[in-house]
């Protein structure tokens, strides 16, 4: 995903580094350019970086391009990424084929600059407005932060990817305390103002790109922080209840403090028997149960096997 004021990155893929040379000749004083010569090579390329559209060969030795389209689009990861197919091959079944594979559009050479640009610049085009709706789509309108859908995505790639790689995950399920009383005394305005300050205020502590909090519903937020322990995440979790409660919003009614505080529950996948999405998010809400319990504005994990209570 890019800004409109950013270059879009462009993945070209063929065997024939001539052809490849022509593309990039062609299309480098407008986007930032990869080459890829085979097929391999290419999907390596769109894991480590994810390009915002790829010019694709179909016939290319020990893996051709219908095939390249197909791991793209069966992966969740990659299968967002435009594809324009570039070949020779002319036939009315070839180019059936690579539409129905998800390609978005399909050129025949030999190419024509012109052509190549002007399909190019509309793609893209319509690229940047499928992401700004995307981001849309995933951001919760009143706090400004992402929403549940675009939680439960980030989550389940997050799962993938921390199997595939044997890394930690860690969750964080963040409610404000007494958040019913707070909006029963100072009514729903000054509720809205609350939750957006709190939410805004750990988004500032959330650091790391990877990381992302999200609201998941009413006055609860989640925080996902991939490549991250038990230990650490509990460290996270500490500082973010202290940004909270040093806002010093004042609550009066209240049963945990005199002003606005948090509970948060820490769950880790390495606590999971199952590596599941539904797993570590009950795992999360068990500890945050525990830390209402033990009289809220604190941070509560839940050791899983033994399920026994631990206090940060």
């Amino acid at each position: 995903m890019f800004a409109e004021t950013e270059r879009a990155t462009i993945l070209l893929v063929d065997d024939v580094p001539d052809n490849l040379s022509l593309l990039s000749s062609i299309l480098r004083e407008d986007y930032r350019i990869q080459l890829a010569t085979s097929g391999a090579k290419a999907l390596e390329l769109v894991a480590a970086s994810s390009p915002d559209l790829i010019l694709l060969d179909v016939m290319m030795p020990e893996m051709d391009g219908y095939e390249v389209c197909k791991r793209l689009k069966a992966n969740p990861d990659t299968c967002d990424i435009p594809v324009l197919f570039v070949t020779a091959r002319n036939q009315i079944e070839d180019e059936e084929l690579g539409l129905t594979l998800g390609a978005m559009d399909y050129i025949h050479k030999p190419i024509s600059p012109p052509i190549i640009k002007a399909r190019v610049r509309n793609h893209i085009a319509l690229k940047l407005q499928t992401d700004a709706l995307k981001r849309l789509s995933f951001m919760d309108e009143l706090t400004q932060i992402a929403n549940r859908r675009r939680f439960d995505d980030m989550l389940n790639n997050e799962l993938r990817r921390a199997a595939r790689q044997q890394h930690e995950l860690s969750l964080l399920m963040l409610d404000v305390d007494y958040f019913k009383l707070f909006n029963d005394h100072y009514g729903h305005g000054l509720g809205d103002q609350c939750l957006t300050r709190v939410a805004q205020a750990i988004q500032a502590e959330i650091s790391r790109p990877m990381d992302l909090i999200a609201r998941y519903g009413g006055e609860e937020f989640v925080v996902l922080l991939p490549e991250t322990g038990l230990e650490g995440a509990r460290k996270v979790a500490e500082s973010l209840r202290e940004t909270v409660a040093a806002m010093r919003i004042s609550h009066a009614h209240s049963l945990a403090a005199e002003h606005i505080t948090i509970s948060i529950g820490v769950a880790c996948n390495t606590q999971s028997e199952t590596n599941s999405a539904a797993e570590l998010l009950k795992l999360a809400d068990q500890a945050l149960y525990l830390a209402k319990q033990s009289g809220r504005n604190q941070v509560k994990s839940w050791h899983h096997k033994k399920f026994t209570p631990r206090n940060v």
